[in-house]
């Protein structure tokens, strides 16, 4: 008995000191790219998304010292992931990072997809896809170049993307689905020549995931789908499954719409005109670190639930 005893403590040191080890820094943490990486739901709002999850994670285990999700926007394509990299706003988050995550290229792909969710049924041309895959290839690239310049202590991973239509017939996914296996093909290639890392999700989702894809006229997941895609970078990140999140740790929603976005601007700049304060900064802003140029954005930009 007190061998086994003694086997037990063992196997717990190890696991917590390979844990621990994983994790020898605390990180500036900043997630880039689109709609998945601002955290948008499948219902028009914004609230916890994957970059989110790991976040907490980071947070719990004591290694994050800073997080945001500024560089992110909803409807994003590789380009302007890489206006945003370049843009000189973004140069000190840039400068500070230790971690970074990117989901950049499913726009380029999504919007040339032609959706029926009520036929269920999709439709693309394939002389376009092609022409918008080699676009974010050549994007993708020079973001990772940027980076390499910008970023010069940061670790990058790229993130992959699921099959988005779980709900139209059978019939009419193989074709989509192709199109999206070459994008995560080329984000793998990406990352991997410049020295990053690219994360799998498409595994788990599948095909069906009607589970992480409630609504049949929106392409975003819910809680449980972003938990999979946090998951899926907490795997790559620590080399095991000792930092995975489960289902009972996901926050309660907190969902808040692009409309209360602007409200919550609106009131934030009235008070600081009243009191003659310098202009608010995204923390200024509950629910929103970082968020100054996305509430900003909002006002211009309308946001198709067909894109991520």
């Amino acid at each position: 008995m007190k061998r086994l005893l003694s086997l037990i403590g063992t196997a717990i040191f190890m696991m917590v000191f390979c844990a621990s080890s994983a994790f020898a820094h605390t990180e500036n943490y900043l997630s880039i790219g689109d709609s998945l990486a601002a955290g948008q739901t499948p219902y028009q709002q914004i609230d916890t998304g994957y970059s989110d999850l790991i976040a907490m994670r980071l947070r719990m285990t004591g290694q994050l010292s800073f997080y945001t999700k500024e560089l992110a926007f909803p409807g994003y394509t590789t380009a302007d992931v890489l206006k945003r990299v370049q843009s000189e706003e973004a140069s000190d988050l840039l400068a500070n990072a230790k971690l970074i995550t990117i989901s950049a290229g499913a726009n380029d792909l999504l919007r040339l997809v032609q959706v029926n969710p009520t036929a269920g049924t999709l439709a693309f041309t394939q002389l376009q896809t092609d022409y918008a895959l080699n676009i974010a290839r050549k994007n993708m690239a020079e973001i990772l170049d940027e980076l390499k310049v910008r970023a010069p202590k940061a670790k990058v991973y790229v993130m992959g993307y699921y099959f988005a239509y779980p709900n139209v017939h059978a019939t009419q996914k193989e074709g989509t689905n192709a199109q999206l296996v070459k994008l995560n093909k080329i984000l793998q290639q990406q990352a991997e020549q410049a020295g990053a890392i690219y994360v799998n999700v498409y595994d788990a989702f599948g095909l069906n995931a009607t589970n992480f894809l409630p609504n049949i006229s929106d392409v975003h997941p819910n809680f449980e789908g972003y938990r999979q895609m946090a998951n899926a970078f907490l795997h790559k990140y620590s080399g095991s499954k000792a930092l995975a999140i489960s289902s009972n740790e996901l926050p309660k929603p907190n969902p808040i719409s692009f409309e209360q976005i602007l409200e919550q601007l609106a009131k934030a700049e009235q008070k600081q005109e009243e009191k003659e304060t310098p202009k608010p900064t995204a923390r200024a802003i509950q629910g929103f670190t970082g968020y100054v140029a996305f509430m900003e954005k909002v006002r211009a930009k309308r946001f198709n639930h067909n894109y991520l």
